[in-house]
């Protein structure tokens, strides 16, 4: 059952917002990139192709954790049920947003599509206010205190290079 709902929130929520979704503005896009092909247009992208794999890897990371870990999906009817602060968690508070952006801004740099630029630049704005006003209140409210610590170390959508260590949280409050 948790693998169709895991199904369920992955064809809702990520494929719409990077496949449909950028389907649907290409469709009337001139199928010519806005910039011509010379030497930087290649660099962008291959840089697109490295920041679109680098999403899908924070985005797979997350679904996985959630599921094995959390016990629900990445859906906000079907959030998990444990905290977890772990993996890609230990990096940012929300990978899954953070990757899906990730993917958007590839898909932009490797169409070299300033509409497609400024899809991520909105579905960023846009969850990034959903988070701050609706989502980190909910985890605070169902995970207290543990969700206060997690959020005081862990930053919300630019990962840090560090994983952070609850453990050696723990050991630093008792004095060690």
């Amino acid at each position: 059952m948790l693998a169709l709902r895991h199904l369920l929130s992955i064809l809702i929520l990520p494929v719409t917002m990077v496949i449909l979704v950028p389907a649907w503005i290409l469709r009337g896009q001139d199928p010519r990139p806005a910039f011509p092909a010379t030497t930087a247009a290649w660099g962008m992208m291959l840089l697109g192709v490295a920041t679109l794999a680098v999403g899908a890897a924070f985005a797979g990371a997350s679904v996985g954790l959630f599921a094995r870990h959390g016990r629900g999906t990445l859906a906000p009817w079907d959030p998990p049920r444990r905290l977890v602060v772990r993996g890609v968690y230990a990096h940012v508070r929300n990978p899954m947003i953070s990757g899906v952006t990730f993917v958007l801004l590839g898909e932009a740099a490797i169409l070299r599509s300033v509409p497609h630029l400024e899809w991520a630049v909105g579905f960023a704005l846009v969850n990034a206010a959903y988070i701050l006003l609706v989502e980190e209140r909910g985890l605070q409210s169902r995970f207290g205190s543990a969700y206060e610590v997690y959020a005081r170390n862990v930053p919300r959508l630019v990962p840090r290079l560090r994983a952070w260590n609850p453990e050696a949280e723990r050991g630093r409050g008792r004095g060690r």
